[in-house]
């Protein structure tokens, strides 16, 4: 597919990404308001690989290839930079042999020292390997000076998208066959989460962490369908609500861990897919048994699309109200 038609198709998933929403039922607190005095500083700290996080916000992966991504890819990275967030860039596969859009993914001298990711899709990641290329993996990541890849799994949207890529191999197979590389990984889902033996198999791995791409969020696979014909859309409507929310996957996790053992684990994990609030996002990372961040995608692209200080107004508000969240709110049991 030529790169017209991929940088079109990403300006088609930035306007239809605001039409591709699910809602999630928001978690339930003790609200105590007499044991600590208003906070000065968010009581949080994240190592993810080589770069640290001092705010539980994940900037999910979004787009990458067209003219107005340049600017949203900026605004974010800057933000990044300066709240300690991480961030996921959109997919690479337009610059894995093409640097016409590279200047749109070298974001590191507005990201600082932030967790940021390359990111490509299993299908592109499976053609690598068996054209003997997978050395290009290490290439993009020197490239777009980025502290590891983030691998996006997504076989309903593929098949869902008329022109989508047919794996040819099972995804844990050819994530398995990156591990090798000795490089920081992330394996997402996009939109549509893991259930639970995908997700034992997952932390099984030394990957640096999971993102749950959970459903409940902008579902990529309900985007391919509202670009389809009537008759295709008619047909497979259904299959758009297949998976798993975030809270179910949080619930999957923390099962797991007694499984497997708090010791075979050291992945950190992104909870994405519907976390539309920092309350959400609150909620989700103190229930599971993990060093966890919460992801998101649509909140942000709607603020980075103007002025960086509309952005920048955005991150500060959430990041007050986790203050407040983490001295005044606990989970109920």
């Amino acid at each position: 597919m030529g790169h017209g038609n991929t940088s079109e198709r990403k300006k088609d998933h930035i306007e239809l990404a605001f039409q591709s929403h699910v809602s999630e039922q928001e978690g339930r607190f003790y609200y105590e308001p007499l044991f600590k005095p208003h906070p000065k500083e968010l009581p949080f700290k994240l190592q993810m690989a080589d770069a640290e996080m001092t705010a539980p916000i994940w900037i999910s992966s979004m787009t990458g290839g067209t003219k107005e991504a340049g600017t949203i890819n900026k605004n974010l990275a800057r933000a990044a930079g300066e709240y300690g967030l991480g961030m996921g860039l959109g997919s690479c596969r337009i610059i894995l042999d093409d640097d016409t859009y590279l200047k749109d993914f070298q974001l590191r001298k507005w990201a600082g020292n932030a967790p940021l990711y390359a990111n490509l899709g299993i299908a592109q990641l499976e053609e690598l390997l068996s054209s003997g290329m997978k050395k290009k993996v290490i290439e993009l990541i020197e490239k777009t000076e980025t502290n590891g890849l983030i691998i996006h799994v997504n076989p309903l949207q593929e098949w869902l998208q008329p022109e989508g890529d047919r794996f040819l191999n099972s995804p844990i197979n050819t994530i398995e066959a990156l591990l090798d590389l000795d490089i920081s990984l992330i394996v997402k889902e996009v939109g549509q989460g893991f259930g639970p033996k995908s997700m034992k198999a997952l932390m099984n791995l030394p990957l640096t962490a999971i993102d749950f791409g959970a459903h409940g969020g902008t579902n990529f696979s309900k985007l391919e369908l509202n670009r389809a014909t009537d008759l295709r859309h008619e047909a497979y409507v259904q299959l758009a609500s297949w998976g798993h929310n975030a809270e179910e996957m949080v619930d999957f996790y923390n099962s797991l861990s007694e499984e497997i053992g708090a010791s075979n684990q050291t992945q950190n994990v992104i909870i994405s897919g519907g976390v539309k609030h920092f309350v959400d996002g609150y909620f989700l990372i103190e229930k599971i048994s993990s060093p966890a961040v919460y992801g998101q995608a649509s909140p942000f692209l709607k603020h980075a699309r103007g002025s960086y200080e509309e952005l920048k107004q955005h991150v500060e508000l959430q990041i007050e109200g986790l203050k407040m969240a983490y001295n005044y709110l606990t989970i109920r049991p």
